[in-house]
């Protein structure tokens, strides 16, 4: 097998651009086998390199381009230097009085480069979206505060709180590896294992299509830490599938959309943000994973119970039988690709941390693949370099995301931006928690929009959490309540990126398919409301307690999830859908009444549909 790599015909800079996103990734992960260097040059080469190789490898217009011309070249090798500057001067940054002694001139002339060259990178990589907002921060820190012009580029530039601050650390040091595991992973077929899993699971069911694709892009999400990745990847099995049998395609995408951005919350990877938050909170990632596994699980039950109320109503049966795929074929051929995550979890639950974990996932990757012969012919050198390269690629989204949010973390940081805002929301809400957490949310979805979901948390940590923990918010759960609005912002109108991705495989109209988005990830708006409430979502409390929290919480969803659907052991009228969505959130909030009430309203519409006589057309539909 020859390595593509090296002897493929193709131009020299191409070549050696594909070297270095192999050589970026073979770096972190010599790095996290003998242990870290010095932070400030840590995130030094992290950023160097992966704004030499966006600006090698994504043109002017943010499209991948293998062929980069002279300047595109020249801003690389100027951004790398840039990047590298602190690093390379690491005594004299070290050792000079922050905010006291003055820049020299080409501290000056360097930083404003780097800040220039990370924005236009950033451009290219993610759109416009989050360098505009980086340029306001930036704007309002000049024009409405005293802060001094080189204060604020010293802040950004010469601490470890603008640029070189915790988001990129985050990048250099849990997220790479968890990248590279997933590429490698994929590489090895675990993708083809998920959607085989899924279907052998939940194609037999009533509405089998749209629950494979609630199953895959869970399990496939959790990996992949990305909506829109999710979406183009599995969607491209399920979307087709669903339309085929019998679901509208705004529905279809609509299904993909939302079980791929939920992909984020649900352990034991979850989204690269859940590695910053843990880093900010001073806990362990697994102590993360466990605050969000049932908020997860309510997502996705609410999730899977609209899909089956939605198929019942429109009598849509399960997957076709030539698509069908035993059980136990799918364990006995592919099952042992599990073994990584696995590997992951179990180290985890060691007490290890998250980078040793995944270190230790990755190393487990190949051997386990070669452990079967239905796997073995992934184990070729070209595949694993491929995955390499392939992982490194995605990596320069994520370190772009983090440096370019660490711009608007450093200006909120210096100017008392924080706290301003804080004070605002507070005032507005008039000291009451809930219109304060629906400010929050409405401040949250609109800072997410059209960005990816770690630099929206990230900005979000910095300006919203502050307000929410002096309302009496716990710190965990103000940190999990914005992640979750920085992830629905994918979902949620105008700007809904995931929808979007799915609309290119289903081709619905964008508004339909925008309002069925919505409308399947409404627990989703909910759930956040719940656990500020009632800790016992987070896994906090005693066992008793939190097993009767989750069972009441779970009906509640179900019942959301119906009400939307308008179909609940039958057909919902209008009115009763009204009636039982108000009982659906007596519910879902944390009152011993409230829940009493719920239950029984929802018993009397079960006894009025059980006393009218079905509906034929309910019934699903056969399928050969």
């Amino acid at each position: 097998m020859q390595l593509s790599i090296l002897l493929d015909k193709m131009p020299l800079i191409t070549r050696i651009a594909r070297l270095i996103l192999v050589g970026m990734a073979a770096w972190h992960l010599y790095v996290a086998f003998v242990g870290p260097p010095n932070p400030y040059i840590m995130r030094g080469v992290h950023v160097a390199l992966a704004l030499l190789l966006i600006f090698l490898t994504v043109n002017r217009k943010g499209l991948r381009n293998d062929v980069p011309s002279w300047y595109d070249v020249a801003l690389g090798l100027v951004a790398m230097s840039a990047a590298l500057y602190p690093s390379l001067n690491l005594n004299y940054i070290t050792q000079r009085f922050l905010y006291v002694d003055p820049l020299m001139p080409m501290d000056i002339v360097v930083g404003i480069t780097l800040v220039l060259l990370l924005l236009e990178a950033t451009r290219r990589m993610l759109g416009p979206m989050l360098p505009i907002t980086a340029i306001l921060f930036m704007a309002y820190g000049l024009a409405f505060t005293s802060t001094l012009p080189s204060v604020i580029l010293e802040q950004l530039f010469m601490t470890p709180e603008g640029i070189f601050g915790i988001p990129i650390a985050v990048s250099a040091t849990y997220m790479v590896l968890f990248i590279l595991f997933g590429s490698l992973v994929e590489r090895m077929g675990v993708g083809q294992l998920f959607m085989d899993f899924a279907v052998a699971l939940t194609g037999r069911q009533v509405g089998g299509p749209a629950k494979v694709a609630c199953v895959t892009s869970g399990l496939f999400g959790s990996v992949s830490g990305s909506a829109v990745a999710n979406v183009m990847t599995t969607g491209t099995f399920s979307i087709p599938l669903m339309k085929r049998m019998g679901f509208k395609p705004a529905f279809s995408g609509a299904v993909e959309a939302v079980a791929s951005t939920g992909g984020q919350i649900m352990p034991p990877v979850m989204g690269a943000a859940a590695f910053v938050m843990a880093e900010y909170l001073g806990v362990g990632y697994l102590t993360v994973a466990k605050y969000a596994l049932a908020p997860a699980i309510l997502f996705y039950v609410a999730l899977f119970a609209a899909v089956h109320f939605e198929a019942k109503r429109k009598g849509i049966g399960s997957v076709p039988k030539e698509d069908q795929v035993p059980l136990k074929t799918v364990l006995i051929d592919r099952g042992h690709l599990f073994l990584p995550l696995a590997i992951i979890v179990g180290v985890l639950m060691m007490g290890y941390s998250a980078p040793y974990a995944a270190l230790c996932g990755i190393v487990s990757v190949v051997p386990v693949a070669a452990l079967r012969k239905t796997t073995r012919h992934y184990v070729t050198v070209d595949n694993i370099l491929e995955a390499l390269e392939g992982g490194a690629r995605n990596v320069l989204a994520i370190a772009a995301a983090c440096a370019c949010a660490g711009i608007v973390v450093g200006v909120i940081d210096i100017t008392g931006l924080g706290l301003t805002f804080s004070n605002f929301v507070i005032e507005a809400a008039q000291d009451t928690l809930v219109i304060a957490l629906f400010l929050s949310m409405i401040a949250g979805i609109i800072l997410g929009m059209g960005m990816p979901t770690t630099p929206a948390y990230i900005v979000q940590v910095a300006l919203l959490v502050p307000a929410l923990v002096k309302l009496g918010v716990q710190v965990e759960a103000a940190h999990l309540f914005v992640f979750y609005f920085a992830i629905l912002s994918a979902i949620t109108p105008p700007v809904a990126m995931a929808v979007y991705a799915a609309n290119t495989l289903s081709h619905a109209k964008i508004v339909e398919a925008s309002w069925a988005a919505v409308k399947l990830g409404a627990t989703g708006f909910i759930v956040p409301f719940m656990f500020v409430y009632e800790p016992a979502i987070l896994m906090q409390g005693s066992a008793v307690q939190v097993t009767l929290v989750l069972l009441q919480a779970t009906i509640g969803v179900i019942l959301l999830a119906a009400a939307l659907q308008r179909y609940y052991f039958g057909r919902l009228s209008n009115l009763l859908s009204v009636v039982l969505f108000g009982a659906s959130l007596l519910l879902i909030y944390p009152d011993l009444r409230l829940t009493a009430s719920g239950l029984v309203i929802a018993g009397i519409i079960l006894a009025i549909q059980k006393a009218r006589t079905p509906d034929p057309q309910s019934q699903p539909a056969t399928h050969s």
